[in-house]
């Protein structure tokens, strides 16, 4: 009986969190923990992922530094001339941008700054511009599972370290997975919905004058710091990535750090905002008003909010849960994948999701290999059309065709997701068997 009313609060805030978006997914996160410790369940602190938390503010204290500098500005400008320099092929570059840019900024909310700009493209090139902004949306998602700096690569790192799998292993495996997944699901994406002359929704609104006409940034010159502030970020990605190789367990020459890794990604990126302010002159009280920093620091009250309840709840059953499912997964191991699908579907955070239950799937007995490959599981944030980049992408879509049906679930980023986890679980799996 206690079951059926702790499952009632989880999902039942968790679908409150849902309908009241944004940063409520947070507050409602934590108005699931309150109920279950009234319930009877024991909360503790040790439950909130601290580290992931800190790595995400971290981290996006570091863009909004960059983005104040004009580095971000720079950046778009750089992808909308990749963009421009074949418009009829933007449902391929258009995912190979905003993949490249959350791996090396480890968030998907830079994807908003070059939504527009593929919308833009899209028209020239008359291609359904839902095509191009669906792919690019769940790129952004699943390169995450694939950045060296997001909160969920570390997080799975730490996990998997004990299990004789490495930071590098890891990259190595959900790098390529996730990149080349990119190009079936723009080739599938390519064929779903309309040809945009024959749709007539984008009729109707380009007769109403609701269509705007293409613009570019031909004009655009960077602030003086703009590419100081790329490069010292960029910078610090690499020494990220070069310090975390040294201290590993599999290189091992540095056997006893100070500075363990998940504190030393934290403090670089830290230091970068800081020398990024300094050389760019920039004021450091306007990083607190960029549009990276508020999105940044929602996600990570989000967060926050939702881990501690799956966490809580999880760890609560936890016996319970190796019981049931510790033969089932071991006899159909595929079904994390499914696990992990549906879990960040409500969560709404790759780290929260993995944090909540890839302990739980290698304590059940999953090999380390299958906890590798269906890693990217943890990115479908799609499914439920309330996640703010896919809000975005159909609010900046003035064509119409990027648009959300009235089935909730009929949205043009469904099948491509869907699409795009299948794929690079299957590629981790192939790679994962070479690299692992």
């Amino acid at each position: 009986m206690l079951l059926l009313v702790h499952l009632i609060i989880l999902f039942g805030a968790i679908v409150l969190g849902a309908r009241m978006g944004s940063i409520a997914i947070g507050f409602a996160g934590g108005l699931g923990v309150l109920l279950l410790g009234a319930t009877g369940v024991t909360v503790t602190a040790e439950d909130i992922p601290f580290d992931v938390i800190g790595i995400i503010m971290c981290v996006i204290a570091a863009i909004s530094a960059m983005q104040l500098a004009g580095g971000m500005d720079y950046l778009v400008y750089l992808a909308e001339k990749f963009l421009r320099s074949n418009p009829k092929r933007v449902t391929i570059y258009a995912p190979i941008v905003t993949w490249l840019m959350t791996v090396l900024a480890g968030t998907g909310h830079t994807a908003f700054s070059t939504l527009p700009v593929i919308v833009e493209v899209a028209k020239e090139g008359k291609v359904r511009p839902s095509r191009p902004l669906s792919v690019a949306v769940i790129a952004s998602q699943m390169a995450i599972v694939a950045s060296p700096i997001s909160a969920a690569v570390v997080f799975m790192a730490a996990l998997l370290e004990p299990h004789g799998v490495g930071y590098l292993q890891l990259l190595a495996v959900m790098l390529p997975a996730t990149f080349l997944a990119i190009f079936p699901t723009a080739w599938l994406a390519n064929r779903l919905g309309r040809d945009l002359e024959d749709d007539p929704v984008y009729q109707q609104r380009l007769a109403d004058g609701l269509v705007s006409t293409s613009h570019t940034s031909a004009g655009f010159t960077p602030k003086p710091g703009a590419k100081a502030s790329v490069g010292i970020f960029l910078a610090a990605i690499l020494i990220v990535m070069v310090y975390a190789t040294l201290i590993s367990e599999q290189i091992g020459l540095i056997p006893n750090p100070t500075v363990p890794r998940n504190e030393a990604i934290m403090a670089i990126m830290l230091s970068a905002a800081a020398v990024i302010c300094w050389v760019t002159k920039s004021k450091a009280a306007e990083v607190l008003t960029t549009q990276v920093f508020r999105s940044g620091m929602s996600a990570s009250v989000c967060v926050l909010g939702v881990a501690w309840l799956g966490t809580t709840f999880i760890n609560h059953y936890i016996d319970d849960i190796q019981v049931i499912a510790g033969d089932v997964l071991q006899a159909q191991p595929w079904l994390l994948a499914v696990v992990l699908f549906f879990a960040a579907c409500l969560l709404y955070s790759q780290a929260a999701t993995a944090k909540a239950l890839m302990p739980a799937a290698l304590a059940i007995g999953v090999s380390p290999l299958t906890a590798v490959a269906a890693f990217p599981a943890v990115s479908a944030l799609f499914v439920l059309p309330t996640y703010p980049t896919l809000l975005a992408a159909v609010e900046m879509d003035d064509t119409g065709s990027t648009r959300i049906g009235k089935y909730v679930f009929d949205h043009p980023f469904i099948i491509p997701g869907i699409a795009c986890i299948t794929t690079s679980i299957l590629l981790g799996y192939g790679i994962g068997a070479v690299v692992l």
